[in-house]
């Protein structure tokens, strides 16, 4: 009789193999090989196949966790927590994987992978969860009088995720200190949440 399966190590030989192939990708690029992964992960081919059945499907994986991710971080937060404090929380844990040093090279790996139905599928679930999370707690900002109120909650959220897709891009591009540029994007997306750059009579308020 098989023993049953532990869910805690299942997950975290996932997470192993997850994170071995970020550095593969990372390094070889798209054309990276089940071969070179299972090397980083020090694991075998076998091992590989039974939590994945294809590369692609490795690559799926790891923007399925983005998405699991952003619903995790949105549903633990404390309801004693500012609605506004958490739209800046966010921001700095959007932006933390790009302090990563693999991330410069991954993000155009997905770029590329992004004409594959099942790989544009994912990161369309990966927007539409950050949109509706962040409108959701845009909204309730607005209700608490605590960010502008002159743009709908939904193109505040889309604006926000402008912001750090932009950053993002920047850190694809090289050259870009995520880490030392970090608390100047906080600065801008509160200028966004006081309307101080698209309302010259309105002043952002001190914090």
């Amino acid at each position: 009789m098989p023993r049953p399966v532990d869910p805690a190590l299942r997950r975290a030989r996932r997470l192993q193999i997850i994170d071995a192939g970020l550095t593969a990708f990372a390094e070889h690029g798209v054309g990276a090989t089940t071969a070179q992964i299972c090397r980083i992960a020090g694991i075998g081919s076998g091992t590989f196949f039974h939590h994945f059945p294809t590369k692609d499907s490795l690559l799926l994986a790891i923007l399925e966790l983005g998405a699991e991710e952003t619903r995790a971080f949105f549903a633990t937060r404390a309801s004693d927590v500012a609605p506004r404090r958490t739209l800046l929380d966010y921001v700095t844990h959007a932006v933390a994987d790009l302090t990563d040093p693999r991330a410069a090279a991954f993000i155009p790996v997905v770029g590329a992978a992004a004409m594959r139905p099942e790989i544009a599928a994912a990161l369309q679930v990966e927007e539409d969860t950050i949109r509706t999370s962040l409108r959701g707690v845009v909204a309730e900002a607005q209700r608490q009088a605590d960010v502008r109120t002159d743009l709908t909650a939904d193109r505040l959220a889309v604006w926000i995720m402008l912001l750090i897709d932009g950053f993002a891009a920047r850190v694809a591009g090289g050259g870009f200190d995520a880490v030392a540029e970090t608390p100047l994007l906080i600065k801008q997306v509160e200028m966004l949440l006081d309307g101080a750059a698209f309302a010259p009579d309105m002043r952002p308020r001190s914090r």
